[in-house]
């Protein structure tokens, strides 16, 4: 059952659909959300003809268009969304996608408001974010209710252009972007010398020095000369000003436009009735330093996103496969995007490994910097695993691959960088919200003070009102917070710190109270196999064989322990394996239940105590783990590992900043009150379960508390998910990286010192640029107001605030080295 046929493409359209677009004063209606995107891009960019002119609708299902969208439909065919398109969830059949994008023609906040608030006004796109400093735009959309084609031309319609997120297309654009900029700045600056050149003799010129005809013959040369200044170099301002007041929005450039508009109008007027003032020089000029600024914002901008850009180019083009190893060792040459699981490859010195895997023979070493921030080589030998984008430095190794595309690591990563770009921090909201408002009142503003200097001396309100709207344009006020926050971003990354959420940097900064787990985030995580005391039943070597059955298939660090002290053993068979977040593992062996955890989640199991001598053991202050079945006790396992070397520095820092630390751990209280005592931490809270660790950070958020939470491990995710901020260990679980906002891939607790120090800073930066931006407006709006700032003083003061602005948010980018 349907209402009709859809006025673009002529197909049914569905029950409940209620869609239209305004076409020669008709609403005409429409099937879906990408056909009434496109067709309001077509009436947008003045194609209504396309309509008018067609003898006949399309016979294929599909959406028809004219030449100037027609492109678009490339973008929803599946083989060319797999770059940057991913499924939400695991299920196939699931309609929801999401894009990463990158956005041309982004100048202002405003520009990315306009975007955000046009998108989500869509059928069909659930979510749209989209950062300032990197011009990267996160889409989420229904497939069943628009095609990413028609979010596109939705994109188009107003003025943008959109494009697939890949390195060398943003590379592309931000070279295309620098070379038209420097043109634009050349041509006024070439313009701005050549018209003071004729301005000054006139300037010069002592009365009855100079006649009304050589004056005006200075007059005619400034306009032609000033014309390519106004019509080629300020045409961005004049495009981006229309865009925003044809859909009634105040964005950045319309008081630049409304400025250099006037003045410029008035001094043609003035040329061509050869009477009043003309302000060519102050034009050109203004042109010229406002264009200079945005310029050096422009450069200082992409070096800040630098970070992002080089770890997605990281992973190299082609690979050498061995297709018929062992038992022929001539390599190929292959994309590595057709590489698979399982497949040998051979990588020599100096090249990029192009997927992750593990060593099968060679011994090298790795350049991991940019993956890592450990700027010393990783040594390899064969069974080590290696990362996708580290470079192979010494010998040849040969890696039988594991993971590739989107399952490396160094996806998982850019993955996780993405995000935390494309979302929008509550301090970035505000800072946007206030210069919109203040744009608004900044015109109202201008306004009066014309009318005010029409009656004061009628001669002087135009430059006057020029400098006015000039002068106080925000741009320094919504640059300076979002390029703070992504030069920090940046600077945490190349220390080994990656942001994966956007309000990370701020809380971090902000976070009163420190709580650490500590196997495997303050201690190394690599436990050793201490002593085995089998109280019974079976030798030691049964009783260890059947400890690593049970852990065969954890990630913690106390499995792999086992595992290890068990290699070379026959492990027994065992079903029905249960993974009980921290307290331990069941599983059914020989037909009776087997329960191996702490000891007191043992003794639930059977109810039968501890032997006596076995108490010593328990009280040892290492990790001791039991193992039972229901008829009693097993053995006993005590294992211990020590504390990173770099960890007792951390705690010393945070203490002498005045944070609070505390070590909340599962293990057993003399375990965790030995490594505390090692690390100078005061707070220990042990035998902690999953919950009891939630209820304990949960306490100190009811006492105001901002808490921060450093942990490692699946049993760890609730409670990283209830602070305000979480960092997890890059070697810990996939879930515990989940719900981290922070993930720490180096495992160098020194790099999480620095990275908080970077993130106090970046706050510092902010408010030292927010506070800039309202003291620069608080002292130059009386001045402009009062006359004594021309519009060309006004274009230095303007591009010199936001370039001031840049330029302090780029001292973050030091800190990290420290």
């Amino acid at each position: 059952m349907n209402i009709g046929n859809c006025y673009h493409c002529g197909q049914p359209i569905p029950t409940g659909v209620d869609l239209a677009t305004s076409i020669d004063g008709q609403a005409r209606a429409m099937c879906c959300g990408g056909c009434q995107a496109v067709a309001q891009a077509i009436v947008d960019h003045g194609l209504s003809d396309y309509y008018r002119n067609r003898d006949a609708l399309p016979n294929a299902p599909r959406e028809a268009m004219p030449a100037i969208v027609e492109d678009l439909q490339l973008y929803d065919h599946a083989d060319f969304q797999k770059s940057f398109v991913r499924l939400l969830g695991d299920d196939p059949d699931r309609s929801e996608r999401e894009a990463s994008l990158i956005l041309e023609g982004i100048t202002c906040s405003a520009c990315i408001w306009l975007n955000e608030q046009h998108l989500s006004r869509l059928a069909g796109v659930t979510a749209v974010d989209i950062n300032y400093a990197t011009r990267r735009a996160r889409v989420r959309w229904d497939e069943r209710r628009v095609r990413l084609s028609g979010i596109l031309a939705a994109i188009a319609a107003i003025g943008y252009r959109a494009y697939p997120y890949d390195a060398a297309k943003s590379e592309q654009l931000a070279r295309h972007e620098r070379r038209s900029a420097l043109w634009r700045v050349f041509v006024a600056g070439f313009g701005m010398m050549q018209v003071m050149m004729y301005a000054v003799p006139v300037y010069l010129a002592g009365d009855g020095e100079m006649t009304p005809a050589v004056e005006q013959l200075m007059r005619w040369a400034s306009l032609a000369l000033t014309a390519p200044v106004v019509f080629y170099s300020a045409a961005p301002f004049f495009r981006n000003a229309w865009r925003d007041l044809r859909l009634r929005r105040a964005g950045m450039d319309v008081p630049v436009a409304l400025g250099i508009g006037a003045a410029f109008v008035a001094s043609v007027w003035a040329t061509l009735t050869a009477s009043g003032e003309v302000y060519f020089d102050s034009v050109t000029m203004f042109v010229f330093f406002l264009l200079s600024g945005r310029f050096l914002e422009m450069t200082a901008r992409q070096r800040a996103v630098s970070v992002t850009e080089a770890l997605a180019r990281l992973m190299p083009v082609v690979a050498t496969r061995l297709a018929a190893y062992p038992a022929n060792r001539d390599g190929e040459q292959v994309l590595a995007a057709d590489l698979r699981p399982g497949e040998v490859v051979l990588v020599r010195p100096g090249e990029t490994i192009p997927a992750d895997g593990q060593v099968i023979e060679g011994v090298s070493s790795a350049n991991e910097a940019l993956l890592t921030g450990e700027s010393a080589p990783v040594g390899k030998r064969p069974g080590v695993a290696v990362t996708g984008g580290a470079v192979n430095i010494e010998s040849p190794l040969l890696i039988e691959v594991t993971q590739v595309g989107n399952g490396t690591r160094l996806s998982a990563i850019v993955r996780l960088m993405e995000r935390a770009a494309t979302e929008k921090p509550r301090i970035v909201e505000l800072a946007d919200r206030i210069a919109s408002h203040f744009i608004i009142t900044l015109l109202f503003l201008a306004a009066a003070v014309a009318v005010a200097w029409w009656f004061i001396d009628p001669r002087q309100v135009l430059w006057i009102t020029v400098s006015v709207l000039v002068v106080t344009c925000p741009c320094a006020l919504s640059l300076a917070t979002p390029v703070a926050l992504t030069v920090a971003s940046g600077a945490m990354a190349r220390a080994g710190l990656l942001v994966t959420r956007s309000h990370a940097v701020e809380t971090l900064a902000r976070a009163s109270h420190f709580v650490f787990d500590k196997t495997g985030t303050l201690t190394t995580g690599e436990m050793k196999l201490l002593e085995v005391l089998p109280l019974g039943r079976l030798d030691r070597d049964a009783s260890l064989a059947l400890a690593a059955a049970l852990e065969q298939a954890s990630e913690h660090p106390i499995g792999a322990a086992l595992r290890q002290a068990a290699a070379g053993q026959v492990l027994p068979l065992v079903d029905s394996l249960v993974n009980e977040p921290g307290c331990g593992v069941s599983a059914v062996q020989a037909g009776r239940k087997v329960r191996l955890g702490r000891p007191d989640h043992v003794v639930a199991l059977h109810g039968k105590p501890l032997p006596e001598r076995a108490r010593s053991l328990s009280g040892s202050g290492d990790t001791v783990i039991g193992l039972g079945d229901e008829a009693g006790w097993i053995a006993l396992f005590r294992l211990g590992d020590d504390p990173r070397p770099e960890a007792a520095a951390l705690v010393s820092a945070l203490r002498a900043a005045g944070r609070q630390v505390a070590l909340l751990t599962g293990d057993a209280a003399p375990a965790a009150r030995r490594v505390a005592l090692a690390l100078g931490i005061d707070e220990v809270e042990a035998n902690a379960s999953p919950q009891a660790k939630h209820d304990y950070v949960r306490r100190l958020q009811a006492g105001g508390a901002v808490v921060a939470m450093v942990g490692d491990g699946v049993n760890d995710a609730p409670v990283l998910a209830q602070a305000q901020v979480s960092v997890a260990m890059g070697g810990g679980s996939q879930l515990a990286r989940t719900q981290a906002d922070l993930v720490l891939l180096s495992e160098n607790l020194d790099h999480l010192r620095r990275g908080i120090l970077v993130a106090r800073s970046s706050l510092r930066v902010i408010r030292q640029n927010l506070w800039w931006s309202f003291a620069y407006n608080l002292v130059v709006l009386p001045l402009a107001m009062s006359g004594f700032i021309t519009p060309w003083m006004a274009g230095i003061g303007m591009s010199g605030s936001s370039f001031l602005v840049v330029a302090n948010s780029l001292r973050l980018q030091k800190l990290a080295e420290r």
